[in-house]
């Protein structure tokens, strides 16, 4: 019945700001924008393959969390890359001043965080080939590989 998630929706301050982030920051297409709401749908991947609601919220504005499925090439080689490039501020998981890809180890993925204009916490992933191993808990990627070849 359930093949995945198709759509999700994050609350914003300012609807122009957030596609302008959204679409020439991140590279997201505009799909639709309803003149009679404050609201927007953009598409994620290809067309009419994944959505993103952008919701205009002036007061009590309530941030969320999602990810971008990405390669695991992108995110060791060039996602802080891409993210400092944008001004934006890359963090791991641990938020220990490191900007370094963590992997969590009970997935196994490997994922970068940074935040949207409005503090939606936003996350490039990919989850990473072989048995997890959740009593590693969160580490980076180099110790990973040690850990999977032993």
């Amino acid at each position: 019945m359930i093949k995945g998630i198709y759509e999700t929706h994050v609350q914003v301050s300012n609807l122009e700001n957030a596609i302008q982030f959204y679409t020439e920051v991140l590279g997201l297409k505009l799909g639709h924008r309803d003149e009679t709401r404050p609201i927007a749908f953009l598409w994620v991947g290809e067309e009419k393959e994944f959505m993103l609601g952008l919701w205009e919220q002036k007061e009590n504005l309530q941030t969320r969390h999602f990810a971008f499925s990405s390669s695991k090439e992108d995110i060791l080689n060039y996602s802080v890359e891409f993210l400092e490039n944008k001004d934006l501020k890359p963090y791991n998981f641990l938020k220990n001043g490191s900007v370094e890809p963590m992997v969590f180890a009970w997935m196994p993925a490997l994922a970068i965080y940074f935040n949207d204009p409005d503090g939606n916490q936003l996350e490039f992933i990919s989850i990473l080939e072989g048995e997890s191993k959740p009593e590693l808990g969160v580490l980076s990627y180099e110790e990973w590989m040690r850990q999977v070849k032993d």
